[in-house]
């Protein structure tokens, strides 16, 4: 009987062993790196950690902890650890979004504080922190216990790879009073995860989250980016609609139906002249039709200047053409017109030639300004064409590199970078749609129409519809019009004046004439001021 009960008592003392080790932890082996995580729930919601770490004498091991975890959807936690510090052989810090922890051979204890580990999920709170990850070597164990002013309701414990699924070793709530967690053989880069749920209330949530950092999500669409995008396409197609309105003069003028413009007048001797539509001077035709000065707008100038006898052109010998003084600049000349004039001949100078003048270097710089301010003084134009490309140009220019500059610091701080964009995309669309600018006032829209009537004219005119008395003065003073509207050996043609009284030559006019203009052309574009529209004579 005695026998039996001594057998029965070491059976019990046997089982009683193995149910302990059973439910204790395993322990380390020699010669291994492992930790003890403790943590403890505030009722601030601040999570206290304290850290034992052994790592075998004479190495050296490295932790690096993300302080940004993504949770899907483009939206990462954020947490912030303080007060860490590290009683033996090892440093901790924080710098940017990550904490560090260096540790030596021996045993060392890390405490530090973590905000942002509590966060509401549907009706409860979850706390969660990464309690082993980031580490530069395979730890042996990884043993995890928390505690919290309340008991917890859930735990869910997560090992290996970063994003894997795989459970941990073993997890528990340790008879619902706390949460006790152990991870064997984690692998160097591995990490332990660990959820645990609470009842709502217990705590205040403290989790912070975030748009992923990166690229991606500076450049992710966020209601501040919206609102930039929304405001820029508002912008864009005011601006849109406001050329529209502008430009839609231009375009209904040069798409109508235009006949030939009654520019032939007959007096009451029965005499027809030329009289061109709303007073336009040659020069002034070319501006308003493409919106710059060019070569042929002064070249046609000098031309009207002859035909209305202040000057005089003779062609010479050599292949060459003199330009003379007839009649000095008067008051009936516009501004521009006595600028092309003493660009010529300046005071002091009574005759020049044409190669004279291309050793002389015409400045033609006073002629353009005179000229946009003619256009700008007729109330064709409400401010000066280059001007106002030049402007727009700039300020789009300066846009796109304001908004490529913000773009840039945008997305290395706060993100919101298609703010910047958007700002960018504008200064571009602003500096391309610069030479649109120049908007035509209503009556510089209705002298369109009148030019094109006007070319009709040069296009429909016989030498029939000209008494012939009146034939060479009607012929002269269209002329430059003919020249700066690109309808000059058309208009040679048709009428075939060999003596003019403006013009001076011993051979065919209308193969000398041609020529005088190509070589006058070549000298004005030497000049740089103005755009030529044809490559000039050398």
């Amino acid at each position: 009987m005695s026998k039996n009960w001594a057998v029965a008592v070491l059976a019990t003392a046997a089982a009683l062993t193995c149910a302990t080790a059973a439910g204790a932890f395993a322990q380390p082996l020699p010669g291994t790196v492992s930790t003890e995580v403790r943590m403890k729930l505030e009722r601030d919601a601040k999570l206290t950690v304290t850290e034992t770490v052994r790592v075998p004498d004479g190495k050296t091991v490295k932790r690096t902890v993300p302080l940004r975890l993504a949770v899907g959807n483009d939206l990462e936690r954020q947490y912030q650890v303080t007060d860490a510090k590290v009683e033996g052989k090892g440093s901790a810090g924080v710098s940017g979004e990550e904490f560090t922890t260096t540790f030596e051979g021996g045993d060392s204890t890390l405490t530090y504080t973590v905000v942002g580990a509590v966060a509401p999920v549907g009706d409860v709170l979850e706390v969660r922190w990464q309690v082993a990850g980031g580490w530069d070597t395979e730890l042996d164990k990884v043993s995890v216990s928390f505690s919290a002013p309340d008991s917890p309701t859930s735990v869910n414990c997560l090992a290996g790879p970063v994003g894997s699924s795989q459970p941990c070793t073993s997890a528990d709530l340790a008879d619902g009073k706390g949460v006790r967690a152990q991870e064997i053989k984690l692998a160097a880069g591995e990490r332990v995860d660990v959820a645990i749920g609470l009842s709502a209330g217990v705590v205040p949530p403290n989790a912070v989250v975030v748009e992923q950092s990166g690229l991606a999500a500076a450049f992710a669409l966020t209601p501040v980016s919206a609102v930039a995008l929304g405001g820029l396409l508002v912008l864009l197609l005011g601006g849109v609609a406001l050329l529209w309105y502008l430009r839609g003069r231009d375009a209904a003028a040069l798409a109508s139906e235009v006949g030939a413009v009654s520019v032939l007048v007959r007096d009451q001797g029965g005499h027809v002249a030329f009289a061109s539509p709303d007073g336009v001077l040659p020069g002034q035709v070319g501006t308003v039709v493409d919106e710059h000065v060019d070569v042929v707008d002064v070249t046609a100038t000098v031309i009207d200047l002859a035909v209305r006898n202040y000057l005089w052109i003779a062609e010479t010998e050599g292949h060459d053409w003199q330009i003379v003084r007839r009649n000095p600049a008067d008051a009936s000349l516009s501004g521009y017109e006595k600028a092309v004039y003493e660009a010529l001949l300046p005071q002091g100078t009574e005759a020049v030639t044409v190669s004279q003048l291309r050793g002389r270097q015409v400045d033609l710089a006073r002629v353009r300004d005179e000229l946009y301010a003619d256009v700008v003084e007729k109330r064709w134009f409400v401010r000066r064409p280059d001007a106002e490309r030049s402007l727009f140009w700039w300020v789009g220019i300066g846009l796109a590199v304001l908004g490529l500059v913000a773009t840039a610091v945008l997305a290395l701080t706060i993100g919101s970078a298609l703010f910047g964009l958007a700002v960018a995309v504008g200064g571009a669309a602003l500096a391309f749609g610069a030479r649109s600018m120049p908007a035509r006032t209503k009556r510089g829209s209705e002298l369109l129409v009148h030019v094109r009537g006007l070319r009709g004219y040069l296009h429909g005119v016989t030498p029939d519809d000209v008494p012939e008395a009146d034939r060479e003065l009607v012929f002269s003073r269209s002329l430059p019009y003919a020249v700066v509207l690109g309808e000059t050996e058309r208009w040679l043609a048709t009428f075939g004046q060999q003596d003019l009284y403006w013009y001076g030559t011993a051979t065919d006019f209308r193969r000398s004439f041609p020529a005088f203009l190509g070589a006058l052309d070549g000298v004005l574009a030497q000049a740089g001021h103005l755009r030529s529209l044809r490559a000039p004579n050398p």
